[in-house]
């Protein structure tokens, strides 16, 4: 591969070295200033054969999987808060064919690939800087280029690694209870909270067996209206909660664990903070009119959100944080001009800087803090301070949270993967409202009803779904995860663990046994799952209320055998 490097600032030595290691290419980029400048992008460009690439995959890609133009580049825009510099180019069949990786996960970076149309190349391209940052006079980065002919989730699993054990990006302790299913109130509640309605519902999910509830948006607020104009002073809305930590006090009487949510930039035009703070946002942040984002890169504006997390962890006696919106701490306009009342230039350091002082903070005082971050800011870098990662919001949607959730599941270590919160119709079929459920079987559920609410048939299969999600637990969270057909969404996924396996069917209905002891989930819209590899085994099937509805001993090396939608098949 030939190398060209475009850009950079003026009079800048830019220097690169290669080191080969089997089909493992690394090229180091080096380069130096004369003295401290504002970094301009730098890109380094190369081609290679378009044979038998036929998908692009990244970690934050959602929409068409096809190989894209040259000149219209699919591209991974990453940085601190957001996303990781990762993009993969894979076979018809699977294979990795490239993936692109870059060992600095702090700096924005983007990483595009295209189709040259003129000579069946694709053109790759990685950009340095492309938001600018703090003045420097040295920079160093290196490329990975991993061309091995390997199943593709195998290079991303490596490229994880190489980030945490090579890199320096060590991931958070995770608590047990990060692995315990959740009550979410967003989708339940949104900002109509009541205290002695979020009570009931805590008694209700903790004998299904939530182990933890997230109180959301709105106990800061008597305005239901959404938005964030209310947010930034954190003070409790007595009408609706009382006192915080009596009400926490009640739930943890429950069994169940609290964490709180807090918008962690936002501060709206309503809160006394406004006008302390005013001078102090981020230029054309939030929705510039209702509410801002606060700069990071001031010490105040880190003293006080410490404070504010640290206080309540303390006064409210609470088990985790909810901080939402990191990713929405970005550079623009005036914010790019130097203001010496700020101790950090780099806002990336910044961020690194107030997320170090909440965990060292929060820690101190709870050293099993729970702290959820969410889709984008779920990089490497920010796992140092996080201990759940959510799919972001995709309400109802089992498309997104299927393939959110397994790409999250290769890029996150061993931090606790969450879906986003699960919810349904009430009105709709028990097997419809299961498959919000299956989707998502491969992380830790989150879940969005009123329990109350719910028919008969959809709570025996949610008490049904969270047994069987907690007696799987360790097959599910802990054995290799691997799905098949990124460029459809994953139309099937395993995990395996041990002698035991989990397969969910989405679209593909064959199920290729392997392990002494499996379970396999219909996810298909068909009724029925073809089950290879298992004659002389026995097996049962149950519904997804957990019923059973068939037993017997497969016959043959092919069988096909009816199951229901969103129910299972045990075989031994």
């Amino acid at each position: 591969m030939e190398f060209n490097i475009f850009g950079g600032n003026k009079g800048a030595v830019i220097s690169t070295d290669k080191k080969q290691l089997g089909d493992i290419l690394y090229l180091s980029i080096k380069m130096v200033l004369n003295e401290p400048q504002i970094p301009e992008k730098l890109s380094v460009i190369w081609k290679i054969s378009a044979k038998d690439c036929a998908f692009t995959w990244n970690p934050g890609m959602m929409d068409i999987h096809g190989l894209y133009f040259d000149w219209g580049k699919k591209t991974v825009k990453s940085r601190l808060a957001s996303w990781m510099p990762e993009q993969q180019l894979i076979s018809r069949t699977g294979k990795n064919k490239l993936n692109i990786s870059v060992s600095d996960v702090d700096t924005p970076i983007e990483i595009g690939t295209g189709v040259c149309e003129e000579d069946a190349t694709i053109a790759c391209e990685v950009t340095f800087f492309t938001v600018p940052s703090a003045p420097l006079t040295e920079y160093c980065a290196t490329i990975r280029l991993d061309m091995r002919d390997i199943p593709y989730y195998d290079s991303i699993y490596d490229v994880s690694d190489w980030w945490e054990n090579e890199c320096g990006y060590k991931s958070a302790f995770v608590p047990e209870s990060a692995k315990e299913p959740v009550d979410s109130l967003w989708y339940s509640f949104h900002q109509e909270l009541d205290k002695d309605k979020i009570i009931k519902q805590c008694r209700q999910s903790s004998a299904l067996g939530m182990k933890t509830v997230i109180i959301d948006d709105g106990w800061q607020t008597d305005d239901n209206n959404r938005g964030y104009a209310f947010c930034g002073d954190w003070l409790v809305a007595p009408g609706k909660m009382g006192d915080m930590a009596e009400l926490v006090s009640e739930i943890h009487n429950t069994g169940m664990k609290v964490m709180l949510w807090y918008s962690v930039p936002f501060v709206g035009i309503h809160c006394r903070k406004y006008e302390e703070f005013k001078d102090m946002f981020l230029d054309k942040s939030g929705d510039e009119k209702t509410f801002f984002a606060l700069d990071p890169r001031y010490k105040k504006v880190r003293e006080y959100l410490v404070g504010v997390y640290t206080d309540a962890v303390e006064n409210w006696h609470l088990d985790g944080l909810k901080l939402d919106f990191i990713d929405s701490f970005y550079l623009k306009g005036k914010s790019l001009e130097y203001d010496a009342r700020r101790d950090y230039q780099s806002l990336e350091d910044a961020i690194h800087a107030l997320m170090s002082e909440v965990k060292a903070k929060l820690t101190a005082v709870n050293p099993d803090i729970l702290i959820e971050f969410r889709q984008s800011y779920v990089g490497p870098s920010i796992r140092k301070y996080g201990n759940m990662l959510r799919v972001g919001d995709c309400p109802c949607d089992i498309l997104k949270n299927r393939f959110n959730m397994v790409n999250l599941r290769y890029t996150s270590g061993k931090t606790a993967v969450h879906s986003d919160m699960i919810m349904w119709n009430r009105d709709d079929t028990v097997e419809n409202a299961a498959l919000q459920f299956v989707s998502v079987l491969f992380c830790v559920p989150q879940i969005s009803m009123l329990i109350e609410k719910l028919p008969e048939d959809h709570y025996k299969m949610l008490k049904f779904y969270i047994s069987f999600w907690k007696e799987w637990r360790d097959v599910l969270l802990d054995g290799r995860l691997t799905a098949q057909n990124p460029e459809n969404e994953y139309s099937i996924v395993c995990s395996r663990l041990g002698e035991k396996e989990v397969y969910v069917a989405f679209t593909d209905s064959v199920i290729n046994v392997t392990a002494s002891e499996t379970v396999a989930v219909n996810g298909t819209a068909r009724e029925s799952l073809i089950i290879k590899n298992a004659q002389g085994k026995d097996y049962t099937v149950c519904n997804c209320m957990g019923e059973k509805t068939a037993s017997g001993t497969i016959k043959n090396d092919l069988e096909e055998i009816n199951v229901s939608v969103s129910g299972m098949i045990y075989i031994k």
